[in-house]
């Protein structure tokens, strides 16, 4: 998992300097992990993502931030309790979900937030088969 400091957050998230409106940067949906280092939920779900990362290779980014290394980065999205976690669909507007969730709902959320346009474009392919 990529650790991303406020430059590379503007090349592969979000240029809020450049953009007034939310303009997604990267190729693939991703989710921010805003943690810090002292944060013992952090410390629990750290591992959860990093399966997921494996999980979901080639389909989502999983890109986690220091907050404490970037206040700035943290305070544009007004992170005021972690661990945070900003979900970004490539289409649409991010969600924040904050506290250390479960893997159930991490899965769930990607599914329902970063994946919901793949899973219609799959859904109408299974459709398709079953009429011919």
């Amino acid at each position: 998992m990529e650790h991303l400091t406020k430059q590379t957050f503007f090349e592969k998230v979000f240029n809020w300097e450049k953009n007034q409106e939310w303009k997604f940067e990267g190729d693939l949906p991703c989710i921010i992990d805003f943690y810090a280092d002292w944060c013992q939920p952090c410390k629990i779900v750290a591992p959860i993502l990093e399966e997921l990362a494996e999980e979901y290779k080639g389909k989502i980014n999983i890109y986690k931030v220091d907050t404490e290394a970037e206040v700035e980065l943290a305070g544009a999205f007004g992170i005021r309790s972690i661990p945070s976690m900003l979900f970004c669909p490539k289409e649409g507007q991010p969600q924040m979900a904050v506290g250390a969730l479960p893997k159930e709902t991490l899965i769930q959320a990607i599914n329902d937030v970063l994946l919901k346009d793949e899973a219609k474009a799959e859904e109408k392919n299974e459709e398709k088969k079953d009429k011919e």
